[in-house]
């Protein structure tokens, strides 16, 4: 299942010794709606390997201007504290699971 990080608990993103996948998100977004089942299945392909999760800019909105989000559904993947990956709109699995995997290698 994929992690619901917040503002509380973002700091473990950037603490993470593992590549972390990270889906900003909000309410009444079709392709957000779309997107959620890929990203639990990716939560659980890489259970152990990475960290899959979801942040509701929404209930969120200071996260997202951090981390510049001006669309949503968009994708940010971390390595040691850092963007090293980002995707806007709706991606299918294979598109994130080699963004991942690029952060993984």
């Amino acid at each position: 299942m994929a992690t619901e990080f917040t503002s509380d608990t973002f700091k473990s993103v950037l603490e993470s010794d593992k590549p972390v996948l990270v889906d900003f998100w909000g309410h009444g977004c079709p392709p957000c709606k779309r997107l959620g089942p890929v990203i639990e299945e990716l939560a659980t392909d890489n259970d152990g390997k990475s960290v899959v999760g979801k942040v509701n800019v929404h209930d969120h909105q200071e996260l997202a201007v951090e981390y510049e989000i001006t669309a949503i559904p968009t994708i940010l993947v971390f390595k040691g504290g850092e963007v090293v990956g980002r995707l806007q709109g709706y991606q299918d699995k294979s598109q994130l699971q080699g963004l991942l995997d690029s952060a993984s290698a």
